[in-house]
């Protein structure tokens, strides 16, 4: 028996493994893309293989569940209008709602470690399973070869993929982090051209150059609000050297009472040391600036890892979270999707990631962007600022000629609260995010410590600068949220377009109108400083104030409308209300094609309520699919939902009649009815005619027997009737037939 129930049990196993591997068979494809263009097509020449033995470290990346859930759960969060605005998740709930399934999740681990690597690192949203292998695991478990190329626009070599990599699991990845070195993230800094004179003349630190404190002063302008109870988290792909903090804070006349948690996302060091040449330049900038904006954090927490992928994850799982975060980093990714899914959990959780949005002017298809373009990210721009005096209050601000903006390389789609604003900006784009949202200082300005060497002045620029002291700012935001027994703002973008569209827009930004960065300064919103930068407590007030103001959403169901060429369509317009908004709201459509009419009953709702959108194509718009922006209008609001409308040609077609449709024929006598057909949708062909269903004795003639193509045109019937033929009512069936389609017809005789 027991030797039976052994092999019974060997047997059971044996099926499970068979059924493992069949279910691991098909190798998949990935749903990102991995290989760079520049490897498919040649133009990086091949020098060699990576060596077998030597070994790496990759992120293996899962994919979120329930995607098109998750884009409407986040549009509802970060609706005034919705029951469930401002409703964060904990990373438990997302992970529930959708993160990968733990089933999913230990079968990565799994074929992981049977497949040659060793898991080294997992994370508690179930996303990113870190592990080391050797070069050799790597080609085998993923397919590739790992080659090493001549990097074609500079001075080295990069190690990567030679085709897209597939694995042998049951469902796709997401992405793998790691698998080359093509682009080496770059800090968002410049130094003070030669020869160019130092800008800053009215700062505290040494060569009235500015210290953090004096942005503080200038953007914030208050004392009471200081990031209490707040911790703030930055991006670096280096450590540092606190005694660089150290010194800036001596040489300064200042102290940080700030705890600093130097924190290694994938094993990278978390120290940097000048003589070993490691430079930890923006990562003392990122501390001076985002503390002295809030010197008053419960803590600041560095990141520092070797893929956007760890760290990245790491910011999304921490225990606390920072609700405010900063990244002074750009690169290029192979496909720029790759990291959606962090920053969609960063929104859905409460965090709002501030990205420096470069320093080589306006963004051009080759600019060094990427993330400042993503639409789940504040993007900051830089400014030129002048204040009254050292720690003095803001006096004016330009353009910082070489700060990012314009319209995404990456062509990232308009996100659901830029399309408002985009309609009224003459430079930007209705198809493709815009950028920058915000800016703040990034001129030659700044006292800057580093490298364990001497501090300069004057000399550093860069929108790395002004991305962390947005987070700071955020970090008073979100303390002044909590006072006020309210909750903290989340992801800012939809509340700071609400803003800008605002009466109360002077009042909470500065309004930056002069200076060109490629794109020239306007009022309101421009591509080279977004909305502008902090306008003291004014905006912190209507930050806050966004959270509990009376207001109003719109929705369309259905949200695609599909018409033939003549046809006509509805969709239902829903308003729905917060905080006791019941002011009336006026409808319009534009976006339409000539030839489509849009029409609303009723014409406006009063507060929360329904009106039916009605729309008619005619039957010579041309065909295509077009967005119609349906906006709501009230005294002090303005929302928008757009719709997709697409307009399908007609099919070939006909019709046919008869007139009369009964006529009177005394026996021996005869009649006619006239036939007529119409053509539509193209249709082109001859139509012949014939007749059934006629007793014996009458005779059905008609003239012509054939309408010639295309089709429209007319015949006389002529019935002749017997002298024989029964008395009584008769139906005679005209038959046509054309292109392949029959169609007929009756005509009653009597």
């Amino acid at each position: 028996m027991i030797r039976r129930l052994g092999t019974s049990l060997l047997a059971v196993f044996g099926l499970v493994s068979a059924v493992s591997i069949v279910c691991y068979a098909q190798s998949r494809p990935l749903l990102t893309h991995h290989v760079r263009e520049v490897t498919l097509h040649g133009q990086a020449r091949s020098v060699g293989r990576l060596p077998a033995g030597q070994p790496m470290r990759l992120v293996l990346v899962l994919p979120l569940r329930d995607q098109a859930t998750l884009d409407r759960f986040l549009k509802e969060l970060y609706n005034p209008a919705s029951p469930s605005y401002r409703q964060y998740l904990t990373v438990e709930q997302f992970t529930a709602m959708f993160g990968p399934t733990q089933q999913d999740y230990d079968a990565v681990r799994h074929w992981a470690e049977t497949n040659g690597f060793t898991v080294v690192g997992t994370s508690r949203n179930r996303m990113n399973v870190d592990v080391t292998g050797s070069v050799a695991a790597i080609e085998t478990a993923f397919h590739v070869n790992m080659g090493v190329y001549l990097h074609p626009t500079e001075n080295r070599t990069f190690y990567a993929a030679d085709r897209e990599p597939t694995v042998d699991l049951p469902f796709p990845l997401w992405h793998i982090a790691g698998l080359d070195n093509y682009s080496i993230p770059r800090p968002a800094l410049v130094r003070r051209p030669p020869g160019a004179q130092p800008a800053a003349t009215t700062g505290s630190c040494p060569s009235t150059s500015f210290c953090g404190s004096d942005m503080r002063a200038a953007y914030y302008e208050g004392t009471a609000l200081t990031g209490s109870g707040q911790s703030l988290g930055l991006l670096e792909y280096a450590g540092t050297d606190l005694a660089d903090l150290a010194t800036y804070y001596t040489n300064a006349g200042q102290t940080n009472n700030v705890p600093i948690t130097l924190l290694s996302t994938d094993g990278t060091s978390t120290s940097c040391i000048a003589s070993a040449g490691c430079d930890d330049t923006e990562q003392t900038i990122d501390m001076t600036q985002a503390l002295g904006m809030a010197p008053g954090l419960s803590s600041l927490v560095m990141y520092v890892g070797s893929t956007d992928a760890a760290m990245f994850n790491a910011m999304a799982t921490a225990s606390p979270l920072n609700a405010q975060l900063s990244s002074s980093w750009t690169w290029f990714p192979a496909d720029p999707s790759t990291d959606d899914p962090y920053f969609q959990e960063f929104a859905a959780q409460g965090q709002n990631l501030f990205q420096a949005a470069g320093d080589s002017g306006a963004w051009t298809s080759s600019s060094e962007t990427y993330p400042s373009d993503d639409a789940y990210l504040t993007s900051v721009g830089g400014t030129d600022l002048e204040t009254t005096g050292p720690a003095g209050p803001w006096s004016s601000e330009t353009v910082w000629v070489d700060g990012g903006g314009g319209i995404s390389p990456d062509k990232f789609t308009i996100p659901f609260w830029q399309t408002t604003t985009a309609s009224g900006c003459s430079n930007c784009s209705n198809i493709f995010r815009n950028g920058p949202d915000v800016s703040a200082n990034a001129n030659f300005t700044f006292y800057v410590c580093a490298d364990q060497t001497t501090c300069t002045a004057n000399l550093y620029g860069g929108t790395s600068f002004a991305a962390p002291m947005w987070a700071g700012y955020l970090a008073l935001v979100n303390q002044k949220a909590v006072a006020d027994g309210k909750p903290t703002l989340g992801f800012i973008n939809p509340a700071l377009y609400e803003i800008g569209l605002s009466p109360s827009y002077d009042t909470d930004f500065h309004d930056i109108t002069s200076g060109s960065n490629g794109y020239p300064a306007t009022t309101g919103y421009d591509l080279a400083t977004g909305w502008g930068s902090p306008n003291g407590s004014g905006l912190i007030r209507g930050l806050i104030n966004t959270i509990d103001v009376p207001g109003f959403g719109l929705t369309a169901s259905p949200t695609a409308v599909s018409l033939l060429q003549g046809g006509s369509g509805t969709s239902v317009i829903t308003s729905t209300v917060i905080n006791g908004f019941g002011s009336g709201i006026s409808l319009s459509a534009t976006g339409q094609p000539t030839g489509v009419t849009v029409t609303f009953s009723p014409t406006s709702i009063t507060g929360a309520g329904t009106s039916t959108m009605t729309i008619t194509a005619g039957s010579s718009t041309a065909t295509g699919t077009y967005s119609i922006r349906v906006t709501g209008t009230s005294s002090t609001f303005t929302e928008i939902v757009t719709l997709s409308l697409t307009v399908t040609k007609l099919p070939p077609n006909y019709t046919i009649s008869a007139s009369p449709t009964s006529i009177s024929v005394a026996r021996g006598s005869s009649g006619t009815s006239t036939i007529t057909t119409a053509v539509s949708g193209g249709f082109d062909s001859a139509i012949s005619l014939s007749a059934t269903g006629f007793p014996v004795g009458v005779t059905v003639a008609f003239s012509p027997a054939t309408i010639p193509a295309p089709g429209s045109g007319q015949s006389t019937m002529k019935v002749t009737v017997g002298k024989g033929v029964p008395l009584g009512n008769h139906t005679i069936t005209i038959n046509a037939t054309g292109g392949g389609l029959p169609r007929t017809v009756q005509v009653t005789t009597k």
